[in-house]
């Protein structure tokens, strides 16, 4: 061993003898520890839902609207009362009013306003806002024709509205309509009188359990929701609802597919079917208030003849029509009327498709071999319209009756129609549904009832047949007036009136049409409701289970 490794030897022995000798080590001092601070929790981030839908603004003015912006307003806007769909336990849902009475004659109608609601711009509802509203609405609304019947509106006290009626006329549906019944705040109404162009930058002033967020002309609606919300608000609603404006059917599939949007409004027709046996998705066809005709020009030979139009009548293709241009999501019309509307019913009578009872009545009527020729219009913007009108004209030919189709806008259309009635066309394919879910005073009225003084059309202008006829006004007079008092009586009458329509036949009644929704499985709470056509998804009713 060398003298290094001797002299580290005896140094580490040293040590660890004055190590083993010293005082024993001191313990250490046990040191209390301050309570490790509290992270709050993370907060759940926001639920969103998105949408793909088809709607622009035509407008923002809640008292103008009358087009594809209602597919919004209903989420910021309400009115007193929501009419349920048919086969609902109750017929209306309470909104901003909680309960109403009606007159014994039907002209005086009194509503009790649910009580701390306020409008997004923080302004109370009161019964002043609610008479300021409606007035607005009579005055110039898109659909102001629905207030014809209103004389006054009275404030009674705070919460307390008085309608008084000329004439006994459903209030309750007038006030659920999808149009010109919404109720504004009295601050916005005032700054629109003063600044025609005060709703142009894209805002809104309701009640409703979604507010306006940013609006991005023809792309995107963000829409929060409305934390001072009378109804309040429970776990899995959302928070935020983002709208892509999307026009294109295909578009909105792949983005639903691909998971980019949770709903769209509009798909391929031909498409729906493919989701049925899909367990990701809840398919839906829904019954709705549109209903296609096909309006006879009563005005010139030889369909000023009621046994030509039966013929007609006889010689429509309606299940061919039906399978090709809705794609079997239709039912065939019984009158102007859809069914699942008031006044509905199974006892109005329809054609069926019979060209041996065509060419008979044909002959009788003096054409044996029809030939005389028609021209067919329709708005060429209309898919369906397009689909289904040559099935018209070559089932016409075989009883002899050459057509001509003639696709226009249905700006220009409508307007042909009703500015030149001796030069317009033979048959005017039409939509329709009701402003408000009265078919009676609306569909039947408007389309049917006709001014004694040639060419018939009365205000709406959609008289389009040019028909008129004193029994089906007076028996439309007698139904109308009776609507509130005495339902039943007034459902007589319109049944009476509609089979009145199929016997005159001033129209070919096509089609009721159904709507197709496609659901994922982990959206929850949707139920499309007919009285409301355009707005297709109410966002508080919905919530998610993710």
């Amino acid at each position: 061993m060398n003298k290094k490794s001797i002299f580290s030897t005896l140094l580490l022995v040293i040590v660890l003898t004055l190590s083993a000798c010293g005082p024993a080590p001191t313990a250490t001092p046990s040191v209390t520890q301050p309570p490790a601070p509290t992270v709050p929790p993370s907060p759940a981030p926001p639920k969103v839902l998105n949408i793909a839908d088809t709607a622009t603004f035509t407008t923002w003015d809640p008292i103008a609207s009358f087009s594809t912006e209602a597919s919004y307003m209903g989420n910021m806007y309400e009115q007193l009362l929501r009419a349920n769909p048919p086969g609902s336990a109750e017929k209306y849902t309470p909104l901003l009013a909680t309960s109403w009475d009606i007159s014994a004659d039907g002209l005086t109608w009194t509503f009790h306003l649910r009580p701390n609601v306020k409008f997004h711009d923080g302004e109370p509802l009161t019964a002043d806002a609610v008479k300021q509203s409606i007035e607005a609405a009579k005055d110039h609304a898109g659909a102001s024709f629905i207030w014809f019947p209103l004389d006054t509106v009275e404030v009674v006290d705070k919460l307390t509205v008085k309608f008084n009626l000329y004439y006994s006329a459903p209030l309750d549906l007038i006030l659920s309509s999808l149009y010109g019944a919404w109720i504004i705040s009295p601050k916005s109404l005032g700054a629109a009188a003063v600044d025609p162009k005060y709703w142009d930058v894209g805002m809104e002033a309701g009640t409703g359990p979604y507010m306006l967020e940013s609006y991005t002309p023809d792309q995107e609606v963000v829409f929060t929701k409305n934390p001072d919300y009378w109804g309040g608000w429970k776990s899995g609603q959302f928070d935020k609802v983002v709208v892509e404006i999307v026009g294109e059917a295909v578009t909105q599939q792949q983005m639903l597919e691909g998971g980019q949007v949770d709903l769209v409004t509009r798909m391929p027709v031909e498409n729906y079917a493919a989701f049925k046996t899909n367990p990701a998705y809840t398919y839906y066809a829904e019954q709705t208030l549109f209903n296609y005709t096909a309006l006879f020009n009563t005005l010139r030979p030889p369909l000023d003849n009621p046994a030509v139009r039966q013929a007609l009548s006889y010689a429509i293709p309606y299940g061919d029509i039906i399978t090709v241009g809705a794609t079997g999501l239709a039912t065939q019309s019984r009158g102007p009327v859809p069914q699942g509307v008031w006044p509905w019913s199974d006892q109005v009578n329809q054609y069926t498709y019979d060209l041996a009872k065509a060419k008979q009545l044909l002959a009788a009527a003096g054409f044996p071999n029809g030939g005389f020729s028609l021209k067919l219009t329709y708005a060429s913007e209309n898919d369906i319209e397009a689909a289904f009108a040559p099935l018209i004209k070559d089932s016409f030919a075989q009883i002899g009756v050459d057509v001509t189709i003639e696709p226009i806008l249905f700006s220009q259309q409508w307007k042909a129609a009703y500015t030149d009635p001796a030069n317009a066309q033979d048959m005017f394919l039409l939509l329709y549904w009701p402003t408000y879910s009265d078919a009676g005073s609306d569909n039947m009225w408007s389309m049917f009832y006709g001014a004694v003084d040639s060419p018939h059309l009365n205000v709406t202008y959609f008289n389009l047949s040019y028909w008129f006829d004193e029994q089906y006004n007076g028996l439309l007079d007698t139904a109308m007036a009776e609507t509130v008092t005495d339902p039943a009586a007034s459902q007589a009458k319109y049944i009476e009136a509609g089979n009145r329509l199929v016997d005159q036949a001033p129209a070919a009644y096509l089609m009721d049409v159904q709507a197709p929704f496609v659901i994922p499985t982990y959206i929850k709470g949707f139920k499309y409701n007919l009285n409301y056509p355009f707005t297709y998804y109410f966002y508080y009713q919905l919530s998610t289970t993710r």
